[in-house]
């Protein structure tokens, strides 16, 4: 199971950092780079070669303002993209969610929530789950844990109000 999370710039660590941190807890290989679509564009292109060689299977393209990295990766593999669009102009993050969503036909982006980094690894890891089972296993688990805990807290309000 591999991945690859691209982020745009140094300003997007912090933000994307959970996401390549879930990757990890379920044994996901993950390979980051920072990768400006319009400063590296050339390393970018080199890393995208690479990307389609070997065999990663999922990539996540996190950037914020113009937002052009998940739609330049997507133009240069048929492996998924999930496009994670970041806040961090006027526009709070509105700017990069329409420009990633904003797709021409054949080359999509799966795009999830503005500074959603870890629905981007949950959705990585659903997609690669398909292939591998003990993945796919672990996903309901996790799943199973957070219907418990939210169980719970309905028990505690409930407790709480009686």
């Amino acid at each position: 199971m591999k991945a690859a999370v691209i982020m745009g710039s140094m300003s997007d660590l912090d933000k994307v950092t959970p996401c390549v941190e879930l990757l990890k807890k379920f044994d996901v290989e993950v390979e980051v780079r920072c990768l400006s679509a319009h400063r590296a564009s050339a390393m970018l292109h080199e890393f995208m070669e690479t990307v389609n060689e070997n065999g990663t299977e999922v990539v996540i393209a996190a950037a914020g303002m113009a937002a052009a990295l998940p739609g330049v990766v997507a133009a240069q593999t048929t492996l998924p993209v999930i496009g994670v669009p970041l806040s961090g102009s006027v526009l709070d993050g509105q700017d990069a969610l329409y420009s990633i969503v904003q797709m021409p036909p054949g080359i999509p982006v799966a795009t999830v929530a503005i500074n959603g980094a870890k629905n981007a690894a949950w959705l990585a890891m659903e997609i690669m789950g398909i292939k591998y089972p003990e993945l796919h296993a672990k996903l309901i688990e996790e799943r199973k844990k957070m219907e418990a805990d939210a169980l719970k807290a309905n028990e505690e309000v409930r407790a709480r109000f009686l």
